[in-house]
């Protein structure tokens, strides 16, 4: 019956929100979480209750991917046959490659559609995506959980300004967003966060990527400021913040766009003074490790991040500049590039910090009363005896996903199957 209480079973229930729990369980009606505890305790609440046993298995939130571009997966093939020597020569690389397969069309739906396939099976229950196109919008409804599908303005000329605003409001209600500091103009990251604060909608963007942002913010030179002078795109309107050792996250302060419902991407260049900032301001920032792994653009202060409280979730980018676009491996390179991360805050970032950074904390992330019922029985290698056995096994793996079943979803009946 749809509103009889099913009871999933496992050796181990890791809930984020709450102490991990041997021989657990987590209580279900109509796709709704009723109860998480020891199956003993709840079994005997709900003694008629429907049991679903993962042997060997542990159970935990289904994962979220806050930042990624699935309009760019046609283009896997670069980071393959392209080593990038330079942040604007990936950039110019990538785009060259766009211009020749298109921007849009059936092939680059297509190749959207198996990485996002590849993301359900990967038991990724809500997804962040930026796009330039908004053609990621078609593939919502084929999806188990929430695609938030972004699109993504920029243009720093003030010539660009008028037309970009107009292009806006035929937008209505629709996810939209800036691209960066460095590529969008002062008063359009103005009117789309004003935007997105009436509509209620979250607002990531990409901040403190390579070395060379910092340059350019802070005194209008440097590696990206010289690409877009050699193509005609610099803008004597553009005003550095003229602050020595700042960069992005205080231009963007000063522009008034930081708060709670901001996502900052990548923050890697990151000075003293930014860290106060977005302790203070709340924001969210979104780790790529794998994607800055490959462009070489450095590794986010983590630890710090981790120490001043600041709330962290953890995105794949795009096929265009990571390999691999599974959460899986990142929270594995994040293992490789910061040894002392503690394996409950990496899975953390992939989880509830993530549900954070897209708005949907109150629906998707930990496993407790009223959320969603969207859970992963992840299987373990046998002799898994500790809770610290079974935290750094989910981030070992290196090339991508482990066995696993998806429970939940969109839909309010909670169903159980392999990811295939």
């Amino acid at each position: 019956m749809r509103d009889q209480i099913v009871l999933h079973r496992a050796p181990w229930v890791l809930p984020v929100v709450q102490a991990p729990l041997a021989n657990g369980a987590v209580a279900v009606r109509s796709g709704r979480i009723e109860a998480v505890g020891g199956f003993s305790e709840l079994q005997g609440m709900y003694s008629d209750a429907a049991v679903v046993d993962y042997p060997d298995s542990v159970l935990i939130p289904a994962l979220i991917n806050a930042h990624t571009h699935l309009e760019l997966s046609n283009l896997a093939h670069i980071t393959a046959i392209f080593r990038p020597e330079s942040f604007t020569g990936w950039i110019e690389n990538m785009l060259a490659e766009r211009r020749r397969s298109g921007f849009s069309g059936e092939s680059v739906l297509a190749a959207a559609a198996q990485a996002l396939t590849s993301q359900q099976q990967d038991g990724v229950i809500a997804v962040g995506d930026i796009s330039n196109t908004g053609l990621p919008r078609k593939l919502s409804a084929a999806f188990w959980g929430e695609l938030l599908c972004f699109k993504e303005f920029y243009g720093l000329s003030a010539a660009t300004v008028k037309g970009t605003l107009q292009a806006l409001t035929r937008e209505g209600d629709q996810l939209c967003t800036a691209h960066a500091p460095y590529s969008t103009h002062a008063e359009v990251l103005q009117a789309l966060k004003q935007r997105s604060l009436r509509l209620g909608h979250v607002f990531p963007l990409h901040v403190a990527e390579p070395p060379s942002e910092a340059e350019m913010m802070n005194s209008g030179r440097g590696e990206i400021a010289d690409f877009f002078h050699e193509r005609g795109f610099w803008s004597d309107s553009f005003q550095p913040t003229g602050i020595d050792n700042t960069g992005s996250v205080q231009y963007l302060h000063q522009l008034g766009i930081l708060d709670d419902r901001t996502l900052c991407v990548h923050c890697i260049h990151v000075s003293e003074k930014e860290f106060a900032i977005l302790q203070t301001t709340g924001c969210s920032i979104c780790l790529c490790p794998g994607s800055n792994r490959y462009l070489n653009v450095g590794k986010a202060p983590v630890v710090d991040f981790l120490r001043l409280g600041i709330p962290l979730a953890l995105g794949t980018d795009s096929l265009s500049s990571n390999p691999v676009i599974s959460l899986w491996r990142e929270m594995f390179v994040l293992t490789e590039d910061h040894p002392g991360l503690a394996p409950a805050d990496i899975l953390r970032m992939a989880t509830l910090g993530g549900s954070k950074a897209l708005g949907l904390e109150h629906e998707l992330g930990s496993l407790e009363k009223g959320k969603r019922a969207a859970m992963l029985a992840v299987v373990l290698c046998g002799g898994k005896n500790t809770v610290q056995d079974v935290m750094e096994e989910l981030v070992s793996h290196a090339n991508g996903r482990p066995p696993l079943k998806l429970i939940g979803g969109s839909g309010s009946c909670v169903t159980s199957r392999e990811a295939n």
